[in-house]
């Protein structure tokens, strides 16, 4: 072999070195990099943790409804339902709910057909049903401050004097449950990683970096008062109901976490 072949074979020999140490060097890092990222499921541990808040409502929701029936003249029955409607809004303000907390969920109209009797008709065409009236409604959603609780009875039986056919059940939550959520959560990981740290000290690991945390929604309980329904003309008497009481509900956050063993 000359010189020039001793050479050749020489720059070839080390290429093949230099790509089997660029190879090595490239399986480490992804190696070191996957486990860094997601280690094998035999060097981690799940614990879980439940936190729980009990807390007063501070805000009741209630809906009423104003419906008005009668004949083909659909505009005399919008400005009915309309006058009622407003009645019973004007009474709801009057009682210390503000404007923003008083919101039109639904406004519709809905026909009312009378239909031909055909079924002894032969060889003809049975006539399209017709419209012999129109139904109105509109439904209002309500919501009630804590410093207005005391008015919860009032306002569900003076709906109905103002022009409500029914009322639905009164609702109790919290206008806001994300501090009480905070706190519920903050109890139920340290709860988890109680439950981790007894296990590590009885398996004799240690507990390794917080590698996935998994959170199921809070679950409020909600106290509601009975509900009411009154004839379709509105304006009925209600009987008062009694003292109604906003009780509690429980926040609830479950945690799973998944830790490295150490």
């Amino acid at each position: 072999m000359n010189t020039q072949e001793r050479l050749k074979a020489l720059v070839m020999g080390a290429g093949v070195i230099l790509m089997l140490v660029l190879a090595a060097g490239v399986y480490r890092y992804t190696d070191a990099y996957a486990s860094s990222i997601q280690p094998s499921s035999f060097r981690s541990f799940n614990v879980s943790g439940e936190g729980k808040v009990v807390v007063s409502p501070d805000i009741a929701t209630f809906t009423y409804s104003v419906i008005t029936e009668g004949g083909t003249d659909l505009s005399a029955l919008m400005t009915q339902n309309d006058a009622k409607g407003k009645k019973a809004i004007d009474f709801v303000k009057a009682q210390g709910i503000k404007a923003e907390d008083i919101k039109t969920e639904q406004f519709g109209v809905d026909s009312r057909y009378q239909y031909a009797n055909c079924g002894g008709l032969s060889g003809g065409v049975c006539p399209p049903p017709t419209i012999v009236g129109y139904t109105v409604r509109q439904t209002v959603s309500v919501k009630i401050r804590k410093d207005n609780f005391g008015k919860v009875g009032a306002l569900l039986s003076g709906v109905v004097g103002s022009g409500a056919n029914s009322v639905s059940q009164i609702t109790f939550t919290l206008d806001d449950p994300a501090k009480a959520e905070a706190e519920a959560r903050a109890k139920a990981f340290a709860q988890a990683r109680e439950k981790a740290d007894a296990l590590a000290s009885a398996g004799k690991f240690s507990v390794g970096r917080l590698l996935n945390v998994s959170e199921g929604g809070y679950n409020p309980r909600y106290y509601a008062a009975d509900s009411y329904a009154m004839g379709k003309g509105g304006g009925g008497a209600m009987p008062a109901p009694a003292t109604i009481e906003p009780g509690s509900q429980d926040i609830v956050i479950n945690l799973s976490l998944q830790y490295e063993i150490r």
